[in-house]
C-alpha cells in the first residue's frame, strides 16, 4: 500500500502529528502534496534514479518530502541538520543532489553548503529566501496534475561517518509500482501486527534511517505517525497517552532516560493503548529491559538490523525472557559466525557476525569499501561481533573495533557498560580502551552522571566497587573519568572515536 491508497480509502484520517505543537496533515494532504511536488521535480529536468537532499530537523513537511521522492522512483538523502557546512556540502555533492530541500532553521547551513558549488534546485519548506522555491508557492504553481510515471525510489543514507568521511548507503532501485516490491520496515510492522487506524510514534531523527523507513511503513499500512520534535522522556510518556499510541520504537538510551524519571513522573499514565515498544539502533542492556519489562509488561520487542540490509533479527517478549541478552533469531539472511581467518566458529564461539543472502548494496562511490563489506563467501558484514546459541539465538557482544586487548586478552566494553549503566547515579556510560605502556591497552570508563555535582571521588569509588563485586579483575575499568554529556548520536549511537582521540593523541598506538 501506499498514502495515495489510504487517501482514497480515509481521506482524513491524520498521516502525520508533531508530538509538541500539535500539527498535522491528513493522508489526503500527504499524497496531494508529495504527489505535486514530485510533478514539480520531474519538470525541473529531475528523473527517475536522481538525488535528493533532505536537510530538515523533525518537520511538518519532512514525510511528505520523502513521499515526493519516494513515488518518484528517486534515491533521497537525509542529512543530519547538526553536521557542519562543510559537512553537509560533501554529502550533498557526493550524492550528487539535483535538488536540496531546506528549513529556515537549516538555511544557513544550506547557503553554506550550496556555495561549494553544488547545482541543485532549492526548496524551502518554510519561510523565504532570495534564489529558494518556496514549497507551497511551488505546489501551488503546479496545480494538481497526475504523476505519470510514479514508481518506487528509496533511501541512501550516510554512515555516522565515526572513521573518516560517511559513505552513501545505495541499494539499486527497481523502479517497481507504488506499493509493490517494497518490505523492509513494513515487513517488522506487520510482524507486530499494525493494522490501519493505528498509531505510530517516532521520537527519534526521521534522518536515521529506521525512524523514517518505521514512519513510512507505518503510512503505507495506514496508520498515524505521531513524530517528537526532540525527545524527552516526559514527554513521551505524555505523548503515548495523548494519542492512544500503539506501537513505538525508541534506543536503550530513551528507556534508561525514562527508568531515571522520579517514581511520580512515572506513575498515573495511562499507557494501555501501547501494544508493542520496539527497540534497535544499539544493544540493550540485559537489566535495563527486565525493568522496562516490569513497568510495562511483556509489551517490549527487538530487532537487529543495519541500513545496509546486510541480515534481520527478530525476537519477542516471551523468547526474550527464555534467552535473555539475544536480539533473537533470524528473519532474513543466514547468520554466521566466523573468525579472523574468515572460518565458522562452533555454537557458543566469539567472532564476526556475517549474514548469507545480504541484500545487495554498495558503499556509493567507494568500491574498495563495499568490497571489503563481503567476505569470500559472499556474506555481509557490518564489524559487529556476537556468537549463537544451540537454537538459533543471536547474541551480539560489541563492534569489533570497540573491542579492547589488553596484555594480549580480548574485553568487550559492552558488557562493563551494561552493568555501570544499572547504577542509579549513572545516566550514560563510555568504556574505552587507552594507552598503557606494559599492556598496550588498559580499560577506562567514561561517565556521564545524573547529578554533575556527584561526579568526583565518592562515586568512582562506588562504582569501582560495582565493577569488583560483578566482573572478573581485568575486566574492571582502571580509571574513571566523568563528562557532563557524552558525543551520542540522537539514534542511539555513541561517537567513540572522539573519546578515544582524547587518550590517544600523540601515542604511537
Amino acid at each position: 500500500m501506499h498514502p495515495a491508497e489510504i487517501a482514497s480509502q480515509a481521506p482524513d484520517r491524520l498521516a502525520v502529528v508533531m508530538g509538541g505543537s500539535g500539527e498535522s496533515l491528513t493522508f489526503r494532504q500527504l499524497e496531494q502534496r508529495s504527489r505535486v511536488l514530485a510533478v514539480a521535480w520531474r519538470r525541473a529536468g529531475v528523473r527517475r534514479g536522481d538525488t535528493v537532499g533532505i536537510l530538515l530537523e523533525n518537520h511538518l513537511r519532512f514525510l511528505e518530502v520523502a513521499w515526493a521522492a519516494q513515488r518518484s522512483g528517486l534515491y533521497y538523502t537525509a542529512v543530519n541538520w547538526h553536521l557542519t557546512p562543510e559537512e553537509v556540502a560533501y554529502i550533498v555533492s557526493d550524492s550528487g543532489a539535483k535538488v536540496l530541500v531546506s528549513s529556515a532553521l537549516n538555511l544557513s547551513t544550506a547557503e553554506a553548503a550550496l556555495a561549494s558549488g553544488a547545482d541543485a534546485m532549492k526548496v524551502l519548506v518554510d519561510g523565504s529566501a532570495e534564489g529558494w522555491h518556496q514549497l507551497d508557492e511551488l505546489i501551488a504553481e503546479v496545480g494538481d496534475p497526475s504523476l505519470e510515471d510514479e514508481c518506487e525510489g528509496d533511501f541512501m543514507l550516510y554512515s555516522s561517518g565515526t572513521t573518516g568521511r560517511p559513505k552513501g548507503i545505495r541499494r539499486p532501485l527497481t523502479f517497481a509500482p507504488m506499493g509493490q516490491g517494497v518490505i523492509g520496515a513494513t515487513g517488522f510492522l506487520r510482524l507486530l501486527e499494525m493494522q490501519a487506524g493505528e498509531v505510530y510514534l517516532c521520537p527519534a531523527p526521521l534522518y536515521h534511517a529506521a525512524p523514517i523507513a518505521w514512519s513510512m511503513g507505518a503510512q503505507r499500512l495506514g496508520s498515524t505517525v505521531v513524530v517528537m520534535e526532540r525527545f524527552d522522556p516526559q514527554a513521551a510518556l505524555a505523548l503515548i497517552e495523548r494519542h492512544r499510541v500503539t506501537h513505538a520504537q525508541f534506543v536503550p538510551t530513551m528507556f534508561v532516560r525514562m527508568l531515571k524519571l522520579s517514581p511520580e513522573a512515572r506513575e498515573g499514565l495511562d499507557l494501555s493503548s501501547l501494544r508493542a515498544a520496539v527497540h534497535a539502533a544499539a544493544p540493550c542492556p540485559v537489566e535495563v529491559k527486565r525493568q522496562m519489562m516490569r513497568w510495562w509488561g511483556p509489551r517490549i520487542y527487538e530487532y537487529y538490523s543495519s541500513t545496509e540490509g546486510v541480515g534481520a533479527t527478530f525476537i519477542g517478549p516471551e523468547d526474550w525472557l527464555a534467552h535473555p541478552g539475544s536480539v533473537g533469531r533470524s528473519i532474513y539472511g543466514t547468520p554466521h559466525v566466523v573468525d579472523d581467518d574468515g572460518n565458522e566458529l562452533p555454537t557458543g564461539e566469539v567472532g564476526t557476525v556475517y549474514f548469507e543472502g545480504s541484500t545487495p548494496f554498495e558503499y556509493h562511490n567507494d568500491l574498495e569499501k563495499t568490497a571489503s563489506t563481503f567476505d569470500r563467501h559472499g556474506w555481509g558484514s557490518v564489524g559487529d561481533m556476537g556468537y549463537l546459541d544451540a537454537e538459533g539465538y543471536l547474541y551480539l557482544t560489541d563492534r569489533k573495533t570497540f573491542m579492547i586487548i589488553s596484555g594480549g586478552v580480548n574485553i568487550y566494553p559492552q558488557e562493563i557498560e551494561n552493568l555501570l549503566i544499572t547504577h542509579p547515579k549513572v545516566l550514560d556510560v563510555a568504556v574505552i580502551g587507552v594507552p598503557n605502556p606494559d599492556l598496550g591497552e588498559e580499560v577506562k570508563a567514561v561517565i556521564q552522571p545524573v547529578d554533575w555535582s556527584e561526579a568526583g571521588a565518592d562515586l568512582e569509588a562506588e562504582l569501582a566497587e560495582m565493577c569488583r563485586n560483578n566482573l572478573a579483575g581485568f575486566k574492571c575499568p582502571r580509571s574513571f573519568d566523568f563528562d557532563p554529556e557524552l558525543p551520542r548520536q540522537e539514534n542511539g549511537k555513541l561517537y567513540k572515536r572522539l573519546l578515544r582521540d582524547r587518550y590517544w593523541a600523540g601515542s604511537p598506538g
